[in-house]
């Protein structure tokens, strides 16, 4: 008989299990005044979480910046796995989001959002990522919006990714033809009409159908500079929408390290930054969260299995 998989904590990896089983499904929830389309509010928060977004209005004033490095001498043996087994093209985005993804499991602060002066605990998880149909200076942007389950495996993170990142390639997605239609309002009517989607936004009203196509509204954007052959930066958050995480990795480098026998070994890194919004949760709750994502990155087998259990927000 197998054993069950362990849930890896702070100190010690967890083990890898072959037969595991999708964790229960969340507990329905009945919607309360002030809660939005994309999420519940929390209001359990300690007094100093709940007063914070009232003295930091935006995310221009509440944003903190990240750094780590990801071991691509070991993400490379996986994503060469990954493709042996089928999934072409399995690279390191798709591990990124997978161990971002199975980190939410454990640690569902880090997919809060704020608006309107206040906490929310976001539904699901919603990756948003700006791609070119081709590559090419002069070839379009689109923004593929992708709907993961805190269960899911590294397998259905591609999956899903691919998906909807084929579809954005061959067709128009949601969001050209909304940009599409913006295009065509006079600047000073486009104007008002921002002001009033803003407006919209601040109370929870604005229609679900710009909700489910706007970049700005999400758990977190991702961004691939190493595709461009840049380091990766610090990409600011947007005070329009939603969006408490913005990820960028870079290109890779290498690095001389010192062995504990007097030798030296060159090893493949990739740099990681991350953006975020301070008001969601404190910086020890993303301290936290962020080892347990470097610790699935070094330890990505563990992402091939769903989690044993997933973890709800506070109410």
């Amino acid at each position: 008989m197998s054993k069950k998989k362990k849930t890896p904590t702070e100190e010690t990896p967890s083990e890898v299990t072959s037969e595991a089983k999708k964790p229960q499904q969340k507990k329905k929830r009945r919607r309360h005044f002030g809660d939005r389309y994309e999420g519940r509010r929390l209001r359990t928060l300690a007094p100093m979480q709940y007063v914070i977004p009232y003295i930091m209005k935006v995310r221009a004033d509440s944003q903190n910046h990240f750094e780590d490095r990801i071991d691509m001498d070991i993400l490379d043996a996986y994503c060469a796995k990954k493709q042996a087994e089928g999934l072409t093209g399995f690279g390191a985005l798709h591990a990124i989001l997978a161990a971002y993804v199975r980190t939410v499991a454990e640690r569902p602060g880090i997919n809060r959002f704020v608006a309107g002066q206040h906490v929310y605990a976001r539904h699901n998880i919603v990756a948003n990522m700006t791609i070119k149909k081709k590559m090419g200076l002069d070839c379009p942007d689109t923004v593929i919006k992708v709907i993961f389950d805190p269960s899911d495996t590294a397998d259905d993170v591609y999956r899903k990714f691919k998906e909807t990142a084929d579809k954005a390639t061959s067709d128009d997605t949601d969001f050209d033809n909304t940009a599409g239609f913006l295009r065509h309002i006079p600047g000073l009517v486009l104007r008002g009409v921002i002001g009033l989607l803003r407006f919209l936004d601040y109370f929870g009203l604005l229609p679900r159908g710009l909700v489910k196509v706007s970049p700005f509204h999400g758990s977190l954007v991702i961004t691939s500079m190493g595709s461009l052959g840049i380091n990766a930066i610090y990409h600011h958050l947007y005070d329009f929408g939603n969006v408490p995480l913005f990820f960028s990795y870079g290109k890779r480098r290498t690095e001389n390290e010192l062995q504990p026998d007097g030798t030296v070994c060159t090893r493949k890194f990739v740099d990681l930054r991350v953006v975020t919004d301070e008001r969601t949760c404190d910086g020890y709750y993303y301290a936290s969260a962020f080892k347990i994502m470097q610790r699935y990155l070094s330890h990505p087998d563990l992402l091939d299995s769903p989690p044993e259990t997933v973890k709800e927000d506070i109410d």
